[in-house]
């Protein structure tokens, strides 16, 4: 909360906005609450598997099989619970991180300015709009101070307006930028009542299209269905041709097209990017966008500015020069008239309320060293806002005896071009620019200026000022930076700093963090001369990227892309949206990023805090492995039920339908949560973060990584073959030799959920994996299968026989063979890295 002291405005009260909410709605553009759950269960009933389920049920009660019909009815109330459960958990995931990447707005409400979410501004209330914010809703211009406004949104027009109080067009509207100045007004429309909203648009209508990994899965699991619909004609004619029976050839078929479709894959991918967006989310990284879980694994450049992302951003006074002077200044105190002439230009040179750490500095340095303070005698009249390359700034204050102070502050370089100085003086400034930027200071050029009337220039660069001197800052670097650094470093990231500083202070900031190749630099002017040839080429080799600009910030953006990078940004100034929206991820600062810069972002980061960037490229890394482990598992373990219900079948075997539609649900049951519960909550690997990045175009079925898989799938079909086979050599019933086979696919399951924990580290390593779902999983698993074994409603519902230890001991040790020569395969594997 701020005091609002600059207005005599005191808002609407606590109760006036209740009873305006109340009577005018919320700023919202959402009329009516879309019901969740039934759009969910519609979704979920138009899929194939469903649809099977459903058939298969309806088989059982017209042919007056009552027992199978009711199980498989309750079968499909329990998937679907636990597909809708799923689905709320990822939605609710989702919801909560929509709600924290709300815009939020600054209104004047019981004469004290508050920060609200902007839906919760309603008709009458009082916004307080400044430079590098949303208009959140329509109003009319109160008060304003040098106002400007792009509504580009609404008219197509790039330039921005310029508005205040007395203008003919007072009006301001949602969505509009404001590009400079600020301005306090009053709410007139809300919602869907504002312009934008009455001609369709909103800036929170953002239409995900698909990526590519989505568009692999969804292709892989259609071309497995349409194998799925072939198998299911052919196997529904071969059983008709035997039996000539219809409805028992439907149910046989339907067996086998239930084993082929792998419906477990796209709600794994959902859950596994929803889950990982929210346990983000409680690291203090919010994800505007799911998808941008798949993206942080690839990342393979980051673009970071220095202030406030490589340095604490706790400015500190360090040094004053004047050109009376022969060395620089480093205390506060008895400072002699030029350095405070110096001291005090720049504190006028600074917004009246600063908020920047530099100004912060200036403003208690201005108190400590001053008798008498003018601050409140004076009123800003005009501003120039940083603008220039190099950049300035340029505030002008008057009194009410009409005495005027005019200061400018910015990069030396920018200041001394301004300025009627000889070339000894330049020299002399330069030197002892040298010598503060050595030390790894920032460092400001101050000014002043007299101008009369109020016909002002249209660039501040017009004045002609009377060069005052130097400040220097230090802003110390982060603590933990280095080891961030060389986390990056590990992980085959390659780490760009990119900053509107100087050179030199950039140089020794960056060798005092361990930065690599601190020496190869590159300026803002010299890059935007180059031909894009060029620049492709220097963009790969340069570190540190000094006195940017937004269009040089985009041009290295653009420019990493064409090199086919991966690149993630940091930012958080208005400047910096076009650079965090072309970056493949943006990363706003949660903070002290402005509205823009976290509206253009895909990460905000809460606390500001860069080292939290390892923990989203790690989250994005282990995300994407736990979801190929969950994937290859589905593929190994659907082969064998597809091969078990359809090779007997094909060759004419003694029992050709050993399994039934019961059989699959209950396996379907299980694999299932295997999938996307244990394979979602399982650990980080310990060598994933000194992997170089995945490139994002690599398809995520490669063809080696799935030979594995289907080699996994076919040994364990030859172990329930042999297990067939034995048991029909020992002349068991088709009931003994269903229990044997059933129990070793349920083995060769639980096996294979531990042995693809890893596809490196040894199953006795991934043992120690901190997971308690595994054990949960796997015993409720084993507990539900016992049951089916040995209480006799049960096996005899599902047509099992009691069967001897020797034989579990057979079982057993087939499904161990037939899923642990992976070990084998996995310490070659070790041994060759």
């Amino acid at each position: 909360m701020f005091e609002s002291s600059s207005t005599s405005i005191q808002g609407l009260s606590s109760e006036k906005v209740i009873a305006s909410r109340t009577k005018n709605g919320a700023n919202s553009t959402e009329h009516q609450q879309k019901n969740n759950f039934l759009h969910s269960l519609f979704e979920l009933i138009k899929e194939p598997m469903f649809i099977l389920l459903l058939t298969a049920t309806s088989v059982y009660f017209v042919t007056a099989d009552y027992n199978n019909g009711i199980f498989m009815l309750l079968a499909i109330i329990l998937v679907v619970s636990i597909s809708l459960y799923q689905e709320s958990k990822s939605r609710n995931a989702i919801e909560a991180l929509s709600k924290l990447t709300q815009p939020k707005s600054k209104v004047i409400r019981n004469g004290i300015v508050v920060e609200i979410p902007s839906e919760e501004i309603v008709l009458g209330d009082f916004i307080q709009t400044e430079e590098g914010t949303f208009v959140p809703a329509d109003g009319i211009i109160i008060q304003s101070n040098d106002f400007s406004v792009n509504e580009s949104i609404l008219t197509g027009e790039s330039l921005s307006v310029s508005k205040n109080e007395q203008s003919e067009n007072k009006q301001v509207y949602q969505g509009t930028i404001v590009a400079s100045g600020l301005a306090i007004c009053q709410v007139t429309a809300i919602g869907s009542q504002t312009q934008l909203g009455k001609i369709g648009k909103s800036l929170d209508n953002i239409v995900e299209e698909k990526t590519p990994l989505q568009i692999q899965i969804s292709n892989f699991v259609t071309y497995i269905s349409l194998i799925g619909l072939v198998a299911f004609i052919i196997v529904w004619g071969i059983n008709y041709w035997n039996s000539k029976l219809i409805l028992d050839s439907l149910l046989k078929a339907l067996t086998l097209a239930m084993s082929i479709i792998p419906e477990e894959i796209p709600v794994a991918f959902t859950t596994f990017m929803a889950l990982g967006a929210w346990r983000l989310l409680r690291m203090g990284i919010i994800v505007k966008q799911t998808k941008t879980v798949e993206t942080l694994g690839s990342a393979t450049v980051i673009c970071t500015d220095k202030t406030g992302t490589i340095t604490e951003n706790k400015m500190s006074l360090a040094e004053w020069f004047t050109l009376d002077a022969t060395t620089v200044t480093a205390t506060h105190s008895n400072l002699n008239p030029k350095k405070q002439e110096l001291n005090n230009a720049a504190m006028w040179a600074s917004e009246p309320i600063p908020f920047d750490p530099m100004e912060i500095a200036l403003h208690d340095a201005y108190t400590i060293s001053i008798a008498t303070d003018e601050r409140p005698q004076y009123k800003m009249i005009h501003e120039y806002p940083l603008s220039g390359k190099p950049p300035m700034m340029t505030h002008v204050f008057e009194n009410k005896e009409g005495h005027r102070i005019i200061a400018t502050k910015g990069a030396p370089e920018a200041i001394i071009a301004c300025s009627k100085l000889s070339e000894t003086e330049k020299e002399k400034i330069n030197t002892a620019f040298l010598a503060m930027t050595k030390k790894g200071f920032r460092v400001l050029g101050v000014g002043t200026t007299d101008f009369n009337g109020t016909n002002f220039p249209k660039t501040q660069q017009e004045f002609e000022l009377d060069f005052k001197g130097l400040v220097a800052f230090y802003d110390p670097p982060k603590k933990n930076i280095k080891a961030v650094l060389e986390t990056f470093y590990k992980a085959g990231i390659t780490v760009k700093i990119i900053t509107g500083d100087n050179a030199e202070t950039t140089a020794t900031i960056a060798q005092q963090i361990g930065f690599k190749n601190p020496e190869k630099i590159l300026n803002g002017n010299e890059l935007m001369q180059m031909s894009p040839a060029r620049l492709k080429e220097k963009v790969m080799e340069t570190t540190i990227f000094t006195r940017m600009f937004p269009e040089a910030k985009l041009k290295i953006i653009q420019a990493l892309k064409d090199n086919n990078q991966i690149v993630a940004m940091t930012g958080d100034g208005v400047n910096d949206g076009p650079a965090l929206k072309s970056a493949h991820i943006g990363i706003a600062m949660g903070k002290k990023g402005t509205e823009i810069a976290k509206q253009a972002a895909n990460l905000i980061l809460v606390d500001d805090d860069f080292s939290k960037m390892t923990d989203a490229i790690a989250m994005g890394r282990k995300i994407y492995m736990n979801l190929k482990k969950a994937i290859r598992y589905i593929i190994s373990i659907h082969i064998p039920i597809i091969l078990i219900v359809l090779i007997p079948l094909a060759l004419g075997w003694m029992y050709p339908n050993i399994f039934s539609p019961v059989h699959i649900i209950f396996l379907e049951m299980i694999m299932g949560p295997t999938c996307s519960i244990i394979y979602e909550n399982e650990p980080m690997e310990d060598n994933l973060m000194t992997q170089k990045p995945r490139p994002l175009s690599t398809t995520f079925f490669s063809w080696k990584e799935i030979t594995i898989s289907l080699i996994q799938g076919l040994w364990i079909t030859a172990g329930l073959l042999f297990i067939y086979q034995f048991a029909i050599a020992n002349q068991y019933s088709e009931s003994g030799t269903r229990t044997m086979v059933f129990l070793t696919l349920i083995f060769s399951n639980v096996f294979l959920t531990l042995a693809n924990r890893s596809f490196y580290y040894s199953v006795l390593t991934t043992w120690k994996y901190k997971n308690n779902l595994v054990v949960l999983i796997i015993g409720i698993t084993l507990f539900i299968t016992t049951l089916l074994l040995f209480i006799p409603p049960l096996s005899k519902f599902f047509l099992f026989e009691k069967i001897t230890l020797l034989q579990i001991g057979w079982c057993t040790l087939v499904a161990v063979i037939a899923v642990f020569w992976i070990e084998i395969y996995k310490f070659f594997k070790r041994r060759k890295s």
